[in-house]
């Protein structure tokens, strides 16, 4: 079965899920990936205050980048736990693998739900559809299945997601079912302007390290890759420094854009492509996984020359199967 593929299954699996959340009386546990993004705290932050609506014992297990802490309320967040109680369901969203789930140990009766095509099908109960161009999508889905009454409150993290993995619907994954679902947030009371324009809200230090990292832009393979990094001096203000590779995927004549960022742990790889061209054949190489044209990975104990020499090794065989080499 192609892992990318649609799921034929998908609202059988998904009224099933929304059954077993109304039936569950214990815990729920609801947590995403590391280093979330707009779509990992939208549609996590969003099924939370869903099942605070149906009366459920809801935790949610998050930690917002900077530019999102502006969708929760102080008194929502809930500690991480290294164990869970008896009796305690876990819905992982938007997390391609189990150990990318953060805050919570994917145990007890595990719900997992994602749009990434190289997620394992992890969990009891796993509903997982690449056609869907976010988790958030596919929680407004779900929602809707529980018979939650929407309020502004609930659909604007909803939103947020399907904004953000759909670049404000410039990309390719944005479909008209996509902008069916968008309107039926805004109609819910979401202030699509003043959502759009505090996502784009950044802080000073982050306009000071846009110019060193574009002082690292490279172009390789006669342009059609681009490439930038991280700077060494500036790795402490790194938070700020995620939709980086979002701004340099905009060169004229690339196809593929990477951006890397020297971490403990090793290398962390960000990468977008576009005209057949498949980031997530490219992440897969390196160890990571994703989307068709939005991929990552990260390159355990290695140093950022090192990484750069993996990187162009991945990158030049996926530039040779799709024909540009």
């Amino acid at each position: 079965m192609d892992g990318n593929a649609p799921d034929p299954k998908y609202w059988e699996k998904m009224r099933l899920v929304a059954e077993v959340l109304r039936a569950v009386e214990g815990p729920i546990y609801i947590a995403t990936h590391v280093d979330p993004d707009g779509d990992a705290i939208g549609s996590s932050l969003g099924l939370y205050r869903a099942l605070k609506a149906l009366g459920k014992d809801a935790r949610w297990v998050a930690e917002p980048p900077r530019f999102l802490r502006f969708l929760p309320k102080e008194e929502e967040y809930s500690d991480p736990v290294d164990k869970l109680p008896p009796g305690a369901t876990l819905v992982a969203l938007d997390s391609a693998e189990p150990s990318r789930v953060v805050g919570v140990p994917v145990e007890g009766f595990v719900i997992n739900i994602d749009h990434h095509g190289t997620n394992p099908r992890f969990g009891h109960l796993p509903v997982v559809d690449p056609s869907k161009a976010a988790t958030a999508q596919m929680v407004k889905d779900l929602i809707d299945l529980l018979g939650v009454a929407w309020t502004a409150e609930i659909a604007t993290p909803v939103l947020t997601g399907i904004l953000t993995d759909t670049g404000n619907f410039r990309f390719a994954n944005t479909t008209p079912e996509v902008l069916k679902v968008a309107a039926e947030l805004v109609g819910y009371g979401v202030k699509l302007a003043e959502l759009t324009d505090r996502l784009q809200f950044r802080p000073p230090s982050y306009f000071r390290l846009m110019g060193q990292v574009l002082s690292t832009v490279a172009f390789h393979f006669g342009g059609l890759l681009v490439t930038a990094h991280l700077p060494e001096e500036a790795k402490r203000e790194e938070e700020d420094s995620d939709d980086f590779v979002g701004l340099i995927r905009y060169v004229e004549g690339s196809v593929v854009s990477v951006f890397l960022r020297k971490r403990e742990e090793g290398v962390k790889v960000s990468i977008r492509s576009r005209g057949g061209v498949s980031a997530q054949n490219i992440a897969l190489k390196l160890g990571g996984g994703g989307h068709v044209p939005a991929a990552g990975a990260t390159l355990k104990g290695v140093d950022l020359d090192r990484a750069y020499e993996m990187v162009l090794e991945a990158v030049q065989e996926e530039l040779r199967r799709a024909g540009y080499l």
